[in-house]
């Protein structure tokens, strides 16, 4: 289950990450009635039949999780945007990648909290993949883009706890209005 709309960011953006993609590229808009994001990935991508066996809960690959008979995570993110009075569109096409726009009433008593978006995209970012890794961001007068690449030159690996550090407080410094 997940208890934030980050949650689900993190999930769908793994998920991306996990289809061989070499380059995934996160959008998070938010305003004060809505708050938004796509997931651009050109991993392997799906079939029309493919896509939709993933957003039927009661199936899975087999592959991701070899040991589970079902598949919740693009279920989860349709039915919680739907639910809160917003959406979700899929797009794929074999070879080339996906798509997901999904948005989010926040004025909706249905709408889970956002959650900690700096914390959401250093997890985002550490994910074990040499995929690279774009997050724009765009909300009321503040807008910002990272790169996994730019951040590990200027800090270094990832590995090591005080670049991690340094990481959080950075993208803390960009959250503030």
């Amino acid at each position: 289950m997940h208890f934030t709309l980050s949650d689900l960011v993190t999930d769908i953006t793994q998920n991306g990450l996990e289809a061989g993609a070499g380059q995934v590229e996160l959008d998070v808009t938010e305003t004060d009635t809505e708050f938004r994001f796509v997931v651009r990935d050109d991993g392997k991508g799906m079939t029309a039949e493919e896509l939709k066996r993933a957003v039927d809960p009661f199936v899975t690959d087999g592959e991701k999780h070899p040991n589970r008979k079902i598949g919740l995570g693009l279920p989860f993110l349709i039915q919680t945007s739907e639910q809160s009075g917003g959406g979700c569109d899929i797009k794929s096409e074999k070879g080339k990648g996906t798509v997901i726009t999904a948005w989010f009433n926040l004025k909706n008593v249905d709408t889970p909290p956002v959650g900690g978006i700096p914390t959401m995209f250093r997890t985002i970012l550490m994910f074990n993949s040499d995929a690279e890794i774009i997050i724009r961001r765009k909300k009321k007068n503040n807008e910002y883009e990272v790169c996994k690449t730019d951040l590990i030159d200027i800090l270094g690996s990832f590995e090591d706890v005080g670049s991690l550090v340094l990481l959080g407080d950075y993208l803390k410094s960009l959250e503030s209005d």
